[in-house]
């Protein structure tokens, strides 16, 4: 992706997030040359990769191919050991109308989708089977807001504004928005996009950035090397 894609991506997606009311925490409008001159205060962010995360999963096809991330609050990883300390994470999510998240599970990450507004919000679910892979034929069965839902492999759980699900891990998922943009939440356990991201074809987590320009703000895959 282009930096100047990029930096189109945050201002259009901070409108739609504004729009709905919802309020970015004061370090995500910092700069790079801020965030590089107080590095030392800013650990907690950098080592919980909070901020900013526009990926188009190392394709190049944004609009067809892709998301727009905030993570807002982030645990450690090493503490799930241990069974006590900041053992969540929060999100906020675009996904634009037609925009496909690719099909994926996680092996420790459980998590909460929610729809906070727009348009529907359409995820395709499957089961693992013994391997970890798609399993074709078992039935998917997910809480629905504390309900539980069932539906054969492959099937389409549509989500409409205030309606969520609770993915645990080894559910493989992949999404989209219908009928419109969506705001989307997420609530999890400790996020590690680094590692526990299993995607069912070969792509990418992150963007390649061809830096025509600079950045209005740093994403997280841009901390280890700008800082």
């Amino acid at each position: 992706m282009k930096r100047s894609a990029v930096n189109d991506i945050l201002r259009e997606g901070d409108a739609f997030l504004r729009s709905f009311g919802y309020r970015l925490p004061p370090f995500a409008y910092r700069s790079p040359d801020w965030m590089r001159q107080n590095r030392a205060s800013i650990g907690g962010i950098v080592e919980a990769r909070l901020g900013w995360d526009i990926t188009d999963y190392g394709q190049g096809r944004f609009d067809e191919l892709g998301l727009f991330l905030f993570t807002v609050r982030n645990g450690r990883v090493r503490d799930l050991s241990r069974g006590r300390g900041m053992l969540y994470a929060e999100k906020i999510m675009i996904s634009r109308d037609g925009q496909l998240s690719p099909m994926h599970r996680h092996v420790i990450k459980a998590e909460d989708i929610i729809n906070r507004g727009g348009g529907r919000l359409v995820i395709e679910l499957f089961m693992s089977d013994a391997e970890g892979g798609i399993d074709g034929r078992a039935p998917v069965r997910v809480p629905v807001d504390g309900m539980e839902r069932k539906l054969e492999a492959g099937g389409l759980l549509k989500l409409d504004p205030g309606e969520s699900v609770t993915l645990l891990p080894g559910v493989w998922h992949a999404f989209w928005a219908e009928q419109g943009d969506v705001l989307i939440g997420e609530v999890s356990t400790v996020n590690d996009d680094l590692t526990d991201n299993v995607f069912r074809d070969p792509i990418g987590r992150f963007a390649d950035i061809d830096e025509d320009e600079e950045p209005v703000h740093l994403l997280v895959s841009d901390y280890d090397r700008w800082l």
